[in-house]
């Protein structure tokens, strides 16, 4: 049987690879991890660090979202000092009286409490409370930007995975034609119908063939590395994956180009450009008058050994409005403003370049999904007939109606139909990925 077969139904092409024809792939140490997909996507969201920070980000940002961080809330504040001191007291009264003393202690002793309150500052608090809500929302978007990257990321090197271990399951197909041919060789030098300069090349290629064999192991072990380290796991974990390509046939150009306003990072760079207008309006408040409301409860106590008022102590509320009214500051103001609606107008500009590249980064994939697809099936059925040709080929050359050439032929053909279908499937996967991704559709 061979090792790829394609299943079709109404939504999916499901190219079947056989990893278990190989015992490079069948085998599993008891303390190996057997990984599928939905097991790799769930550990790299529990672990990833750039989900972390991200989440971390929303955290603060919603912590900051708040009336108190705008200035919205009153202050209030409690305030108190104790001071002892020795002075040397000289008067002289109007009624002839004079006052000498030396070392004369003294102690003055304050407390109050006092609260204010914002009445009116151009709504410089509303604006401020606005830009921090948008603030948070960003996060959010961000956060599920890194979501969809962090899921994309890992389906890509999974797939990856998939696509090395299945070389080596065609690498193996062709060494065992090899083996083959080296077995009949050996059966015709016995019966004096072969020489050793055939039977010699005949191992050399089974020898080539498992050094190639043993170098796609270790990149397929590289590529389990890199899967590893995307989970934030072990790179040293064996890693055990049994697993098949399967491409979304149904993926349309139109509905993904439609959805790429939901894209996490455009509306992140909606957030941004509301957020630059909501500075605009804060730093335009700086320039209206400020009204706030005070109050306070204040306690004075001032005691000396001698003087003219030996003890003096008050206490009481008290309260006023206090009005800033901003004349003139070297137009500081004025040029802030200006500042934050040109970076407004740059925040537009960047959501223009970031809908510019994603559109054209749609167009392109879609261009090598279709195009994948689309040779897909011709490659199917390439890679049936290579195999056949191989299996065909090594009957005639046992028949003695082939020679070594015509079976190494038919060898390369088998092994390269199967790196191009595995790489055409692959590449179909690769590009539906990144079209869920831009679409904000990956699951």
């Amino acid at each position: 049987m061979n090792p790829l077969k394609i299943f079709k139904n109404k939504t999916h092409l499901l190219i079947g690879i056989l990893l278990c024809g190989s015992n490079a792939f069948c085998f599993q140490s008891p303390d190996s991890l057997s990984l599928t997909l939905d097991a790799a996507i769930a550990t790299a969201l529990k672990n990833s660090y750039e989900i972390e920070i991200a989440k971390n980000n929303v955290e603060v940002n919603t912590v900051l979202n708040h009336y108190g961080v705008a200035g919205g809330l009153p202050l209030v504040a409690a305030n108190a000092s104790n001071t002892e001191q020795i002075t040397e007291v000289n008067q002289k009264l109007n009624n002839g009286t004079e006052i000498n003393r030396s070392a004369a202690a003294g102690n003055n002793t304050q407390a109050s409490v006092s609260a204010s309150i914002l009445l009116y500052n151009g709504k410089r608090v509303r604006s401020t409370k606005k830009r921090l809500a948008e603030l948070q929302y960003q996060s959010q978007e961000l956060l599920n930007s890194q979501i969809q990257n962090t899921i994309a990321l890992v389906m890509t090197s999974y797939y990856d995975v998939v696509r090395q271990l299945s070389y080596l399951n065609t690498l193996r197909a062709s060494i065992q034609a090899s083996e083959k041919r080296l077995e009949i060789l050996q059966v015709r030098k016995e019966a004096g119908m072969a020489n050793n300069a055939d039977i010699f090349q005949a191992q050399i290629d089974v020898n080539t063939l498992n050094q190639t064999f043993r170098d796609q192991e270790m990149i397929a072990q590289v590529a389990k590395t890199e899967l590893l380290r995307i989970l934030t796991l072990d790179t040293k974990a064996a890693v055990t994956i049994r697993d098949t390509i399967t491409v979304d046939l149904n993926l349309k150009l139109e509905p993904i180009l439609d959805r790429l306003a939901l894209n996490a990072d455009v509306k992140a760079a909606d957030h941004q450009i509301r957020i630059n207008e909501l500075i605009v309006r804060e730093t335009a408040a700086l320039r209206y008058p400020s009204v706030r409301l005070n109050t306070a409860y204040n306690y004075s106590r001032n005691q000396t050994a001698a003087g003219f008022t030996l003890l003096n102590r008050s206490l009481g509320p008290n309260a006023g409005i206090t009005l800033a009214v901003p004349i003139y500051n070297g137009s500081s103001f004025k040029r802030q403003q200006q500042a934050a609606e040109i970076n407004t107008s740059t925040a537009k500009i960047q959501k223009n370049v970031i809908l510019r590249d994603y559109n054209a980064g749609v167009v392109k994939m879609y261009q090598t999904y279709l195009s994948s697809l689309q040779q897909l099936a011709t490659q199917q059925q390439n890679y049936a007939l290579s195999r056949q040709l191989l299996d065909l080929t090594l009957q005639r050359f046992e028949l003695i109606q082939a020679t070594i050439i015509d079976v190494r032929e038919a060898q390369r053909s088998f092994e390269d139909a199967g790196y191009r279908l595995i790489n055409l499937n692959y590449a179909a996967k690769a590009a539906e990925i990144e079209l869920k991704r831009l679409s904000n559709t990956l699951q």
